[in-house]
């Protein structure tokens, strides 16, 4: 197998899909590994040591696409992208096709095979290739609503963990999966008074035996949201439905329940975001404000902490992607009912549920 590593181009994602190692893993297992000039700098990996691992550097992202039966990547393809996409090459990438229609009928069109890393389910029902960033992003999301309740950024300011003399400030979490744990966690160890929120009597009773004291556990509706949103300084977004859109659990006239520089950040944004205000923003221009209230909706959050989330990303999608390069996606699927479950489309047939209903396209088994 040839395997394409190309340069991300989504605006401002400085993560690569491999690391030196994984070449040198690939190359020792047989394959052929192509990398784009600069692919890795953003990560701290400079093209020696791609080269030194084994790898082939090439100038331009059309020999990487044009050359390679497989490509392993971190976002999906950007709409430069799709046309360079060939018949039955293999994609490994994270897609949240449910979010992005337009997307999704390129991809179809390209007869491409889309293996998502975000659908990718193992024996016990979880993600393990979207863990890793969910980790990221959830400990990220305190991070930056901390920065955006700053005055100067539009928030009311508010310092997060308060001083003696001082309450600290309100954090809400919605959701209370890996990002939402990762979220709650961070806010309680900066000193903030906690509540998370899910629909999961039994991950809410997990939560309540596992959190720092600071953190209280609430059953997820909607009179429990609308009365936290004006408790709350920040509010984090961590809901998840596997490969589906995320719902919107906050409306657009629930923002005059919340306090006047107060800071939304929806990390559901990759799957459609879970408030309906919220608009996919970018690291360079990460925030906006609507009615008082300060929004944080970065596309790619763990992209602004490069180095950390590609060596977290490829420490879960490397053994995948040599086994995928090893076996074809065809056979690894029959051999493998959690490779399988990553198969979102194949060879122009849309075999995702999910992803069928969030825009109304049909959809197909995939053949064993």
């Amino acid at each position: 197998m040839i395997v394409g590593v190309p340069t991300e181009v989504k605006t401002d994602e400085f993560r690569v899909g491999m690391r030196p190692v994984g070449v040198e893993m690939l190359v020792r297992d047989g394959h052929s590994v192509l990398v784009q000039s600069g692919a890795g700098l953003g990560s701290g990996f400079s093209d020696e040591l791609f080269e030194r691992a084994g790898a082939q550097i090439v100038q331009s992202a059309r020999d990487v696409w044009s050359r390679a039966g497989m490509i392993v990547k971190v976002k999906e393809p950007q709409p430069a992208e799709i046309p360079m996409i060939t018949p039955e090459q293999i994609l490994f990438t994270y897609f949240h096709f449910a979010a992005d229609k337009g997307l999704t009928l390129g991809c179809l069109e390209s007869r491409c095979i889309a293996c998502a890393y975000e659908t990718l389910t193992d024996e016990h029902g979880l993600l393990p290739l979207l863990t890793p960033m969910s980790e990221v992003a959830g400990k990220l999301s305190i991070q930056e609503g901390a920065k955006y309740l700053e005055r100067p950024w539009g928030g009311a300011g508010v310092l997060l963990g308060g001083v003696p003399g001082v309450a600290p400030g309100n954090v809400l979490v919605i959701g209370g999966g890996v990002v939402g744990t990762c979220a709650a966690r961070m806010a309680a160890g900066l000193g903030a008074d906690v509540a998370i929120l899910d629909i999961s009597l039994d991950r809410l009773r997990y939560l309540a035996d596992t959190m720092p004291a600071n953190v209280r556990t609430i059953y997820s509706d909607p009179q429990a949201i609308r009365e936290r949103l004006a408790w709350a300084d920040l509010i984090v977004g961590a809901v998840l439905i596997h490969g589906a859109r995320a719902p919107k659990l906050i409306r657009r006239e629930d923002l005059r329940h919340i306090r006047p520089g107060s800071v939304i950040v929806d990390v559901a944004i990759d799957q459609g975001g879970c408030v309906e205000t919220a608009r996919v923003t970018t690291h360079r221009e990460p925030v906006y404000t609507v009615d008082g209230v300060v929004h944080y909706c970065v596309g790619n959050m763990p992209g602004a902490v490069a180095r950390t989330s590609t060596q977290a990303l490829t420490n879960a999608t490397l053994p995948w992607a040599i086994k995928l390069a090893r076996f074809g996606a065809d056979q690894l699927a029959r051999n493998d009912a959690a490779f399988a479950s990553a198969i979102n489309m194949t060879r122009g047939t849309l075999v995702n549920q999910a992803v069928a209903e969030a825009h109304d396209l049909e959809c197909a088994p995939l053949c064993p």
